[in-house]
């Protein structure tokens, strides 16, 4: 893929050793990823923290799953805008305003004193993800020397998009048990300031492209994605045939079927349709919205299962997750070669296949099951993540022309954040369907069984991809 990024300083991303100035396009890509890093940490770093909020904020059930689905539905249902306006603007730019955002929302959500507060916050903060995230991944493929050096920086950017969530866990149960739970949040500040202030030195911009913003794309596709979370979190509580249910289901699939009709005929797209061309996309598109899915709803019932049913701190808790970002950094190292001897689709098949089996056990959990067993599931989890989640990743944007790279990754991205709200709003509806009160494992196990059902959805839509001519993978 020929590079775009401008030729004078400062100097761009640049992974080969050819560039007299890498040390500082190497020091200004691993900044970029560690933008990266924390806007996905960001998804679970306050689920361990949750019962410390609902006890300081005195949330209610149905309030306290809006902290970790405010911001997944704002950063999912925005990146393809975010992506358009990067593509649009200049990357670089994009992404320092979008960190600005996320930085200054953290504070704010640190600083919040009310439930109502904590998840406006959390919702701006998916917002300024939004803008940021596109622009990371565009900035990484189109300033790739040669494919080795964009598989190399693919399967970093993977590494830290599958382990972030474990990480997360991590980093919450550290500074919920050490401090408060308010610098999960106050944790991003001193991180986005660093990346303020140092990217602009290190980073070129890259050109502007001529187009217009589609507004009724980025409200239809936001409003959609709202409204069918929030149906399927009703459900947990009221019912799946309750009217609030199907109201709110029918709603975004309204607004999702607006969003089809108008991307065909404006005349700049959110969503371009040419991407949905491509039978690998389609697949690879499908297949992470229900891998992160599955994982973010697994992560949920763990959590849970881990203070509720066998009493460990926040700390512990997060400790008990270590397998899993362990095994994504190893299988990170040896990913890029693997997929040059054995290609993206083998690899996927392979590595979901892995996850549903991991994932069974989990289905089985009883009072006395042995502790060894769980980390079994993590560590197997973790290596599947770490073998799915690059060749994913370049089965989604292969073959995308550089112009088009930060629509192509917001794409991507938003079937990541919204396959993932989804999953875990559907999850944890038939957790709490089953859910007995002072008794985890009765909802716990239905819980993990539809985890386990999304993951062997992954599996299924990459298997079709066999069928298929080898060019077209």
């Amino acid at each position: 893929m020929t590079p775009t990024i401008a030729t004078r300083a400062p100097v761009g991303i640049n992974l080969t050793s050819e560039n007299p100035r890498g040390r500082a396009g190497s020091i200004g890509l691993w900044l970029v990823m560690l933008a990266q890093l924390m806007l996905v940490l960001d998804a679970t770093v306050v689920n361990v923290a949750l019962p410390h909020i609902a006890t300081d904020l005195h949330f209610d059930r149905a309030e306290l799953s809006w902290v970790l689905n405010g911001y997944a539905v704002a950063f999912g249902g925005l990146l393809l805008l975010g992506g358009r306006i990067g593509d649009v603007v200049g990357r670089r730019r994009t992404f320092l305003v979008g960190v600005a955002a996320f930085t200054l929302f953290s504070l704010l959500g640190g600083l919040a004193t009310s439930p109502l507060l904590l998840v406006i916050a959390r919702a701006l903060q998916g917002l300024g993800a939004a803008f940021a995230a596109p622009s990371v991944l565009a900035l990484i493929t189109t300033s790739a020397k040669d494919d080795g050096a964009r598989n190399r920086a693919l399967a970093l950017f993977s590494a830290i998009a599958s382990m972030g969530g474990a990480l997360g866990l991590i980093l919450g149960g550290l500074l919920t048990d050490t401090t408060s739970w308010r610098w999960t949040l106050f944790i991003n500040v001193p991180i986005g300031v660093v990346v303020l202030i140092a990217v602009p030195r290190l980073v070129a911009e890259t050109p502007r492209r001529p187009g217009r913003f589609d507004i009724l794309g980025a409200v239809t596709a936001t409003g959609g994605a709202v409204a069918i979370v929030w149906g399927l979190i009703q459900a947990g509580d009221v019912g799946w045939s309750s009217p609030r249910t199907i109201g709110g289901l029918v709603v975004g699939a309204a607004l999702i079927a607006v969003l089809a009709v108008t991307e065909r005929r404006v005349a700049h797209p959110l969503l371009r349709p040419q991407l949905l061309r491509s039978p690998s996309r389609v697949a690879a598109l499908a297949a992470m919205a229900a891998t992160y899915g599955g994982m973010l709803a697994m992560f949920f019932l763990m959590v849970q299962y881990l203070e509720d049913d066998l009493h460990l701190t926040p700390m512990v808790t997060g400790l008990a997750f270590l397998p899993m970002p362990l095994s994504i950094f190893a299988m990170s190292r040896i990913v890029p070669r693997l997929l040059e001897r054995f290609g993206a689709v083998r690899l996927v098949i392979f590595g979901t296949a892995l996850r549903v089996v991991a994932f069974l056990p989990l289905t089985q959990l009883k009072t006395d099951t042995p502790f060894a067993l769980v980390l079994l599931a993590l560590l197997g989890t973790g290596i599947s993540a770490g073998m799915t989640f690059m060749p994913l990743t370049t089965l989604a944007l292969r073959n995308v022309e550089p112009e088009h790279a930060g629509s192509a990754s917001g794409l991507f991205q938003t079937m990541q954040q919204l396959g993932g709200a989804v999953g875990l709003a559907i999850v944890a509806s038939i957790y709490a369907a089953f859910a007995i009160p002072g008794d985890f494992l009765t909802g716990g196990r239905a819980g993990f069984w539809s985890a386990t059902v999304l993951s062997a959805l992954a599996l299924a839509a990459v298997l079709g991809l066999v069928f298929k001519p080898r060019k077209a993978v």
